[in-house]
C-alpha cells in the first residue's frame, strides 16, 4: 500500500464532502421551507463529520488534505441555483437537484471502495464503508421526500 495513492483516494472523498457541504448550504438558501432547511443542515453535518475523519487519516499519513470542491460540484451548485430561480424555488425541483448530488457522492464512495481498496487499510475501508452508509441513508431520505412531494 502506497501512502500517495491512499492520500489521493482519501482526498477525493474529502472533495466530494466539500461539494456536499457547499451544495446543501446553497440548497438551504434556496428554500423557505423549514423542514428542508433542517434536513440540509443535517446532511451538511454528515459531510462535516466525514470530512473530519478523512482529514485525520490524511494527516496521519503526513499528507495534505484536499481543500475546495470538484469542478463537477461547482457545476452542480450553479445548475441548482439556475433551476431554483427558474422554478420559483419549487420543492420537488430542489429535491431533484439534491438527489443528483447524492448520486454523485455515492458513486464516488463506491469507486473508492471497489477500485481503490488495495490502497486502503482495513480500518480506512471500515471508516469509508460507514460513511458510505450514512450518505446512502441521506440519499434515501431525499428520494423519499422528493417522491412524497410528487404525489402531494
Amino acid at each position: 500500500m502506497e501512502n500517495e495513492k491512499t492520500i489521493e483516494v482519501l482526498n477525493t472523498l474529502i472533495t466530494i464532502n466539500n461539494d456536499r457541504i457547499e451544495g446543501y448550504e446553497t440548497a438551504a438558501k434556496e428554500t423557505e421551507e423549514q423542514d428542508l432547511k433542517t434536513l440540509f443542515a443535517q446532511f451538511s453535518a454528515t459531510s462535516q463529520k466525514c470530512k473530519t475523519e478523512l482529514t485525520n487519516e490524511v494527516n496521519k499519513l503526513d499528507g495534505t488534505p484536499a481543500e475546495g470542491t470538484l469542478v463537477s460540484g461547482k457545476f452542480f451548485r450553479v445548475w441548482m441555483d439556475v433551476k431554483a430561480a427558474l422554478t420559483g424555488k419549487d420543492r420537488k425541483a430542489i429535491l431533484n437537484s439534491c438527489e443528483y448530488g447524492e448520486d454523485m457522492a455515492e458513486e464516488t464512495y463506491e469507486k473508492a471502495l471497489n477500485n481503490a481498496s488495495e490502497n486502503l487499510s482495513a480500518a480506512q475501508q471500515t471508516m469509508i464503508k460507514a460513511q458510505h452508509a450514512w450518505l446512502a441513508a441521506d440519499h434515501n431520505k431525499v428520494k423519499s421526500m422528493r417522491d412524497a412531494s410528487a404525489t402531494a
